[in-house]
């Protein structure tokens, strides 16, 4: 059996290569070819994007799958499209301005994590919230990204409780 170091990588440098990643699949990417990645993905699919090298020369494979199951209506690739570009441009920013970006893991999945910025886009009049989530492998030199949709419902009633609507 292989013998599988972990190693870290500084935060701002992941969430810097994930966003290069995303931006490069999606919104740099000849449409025809953004759009076929971004069915495949909404249809259920997990995607290899590519294999990226570390310091240590080792290899860690990126793949992509998208949770869409919170978004109200119909998504489409334009919708999809300017969610995720609203959420990297805003991760870019925080990372620009020097911010603590948040995580958010859950208790029992301590290898998946959300990252604690937003994209907030309004599309039909109804609002959608995208996150980015980051999983990583417990055996596997393999992380998933996974733009994932909440329930924007949650945020306006934080807001009517006092509470701030995401950026």
């Amino acid at each position: 059996m292989a013998d599988l170091q972990n190693q870290s990588i500084e935060r701002d440098k992941f969430l810097t290569m994930a966003i290069n990643l995303l931006h490069r699949a999606f919104i740099e990417a000849p449409r025809t070819d953004a759009k076929k990645l971004y069915k495949e993905v909404a249809a259920g699919k997990i995607i290899g994007l590519t294999n990226v090298e570390m310091e240590d020369k080792s290899k860690v494979r990126f793949d992509i799958s998208l949770d869409h199951s919170e978004y109200a209506g119909n998504l489409n690739y334009s919708a999809f499209r300017a969610s995720l570009a609203t959420l990297l441009s805003n991760l870019v920013k925080a990372i620009q301005d020097g911010q603590k970006i948040p995580s958010f893991t859950a208790q029992n999945q301590p290898t998946n994590q959300i990252i604690g910025i937003t994209g907030v886009t309004v599309e039909e009049g109804v609002p959608s919230v995208m996150v980015l989530s980051v999983q990583t492998h417990e055996r596997k030199a393999a992380v998933m990204l996974r733009p994932m949709y909440l329930d924007y419902e949650q945020f306006q009633r934080s807001q009517a409780a006092g509470g701030e609507l995401p950026a």
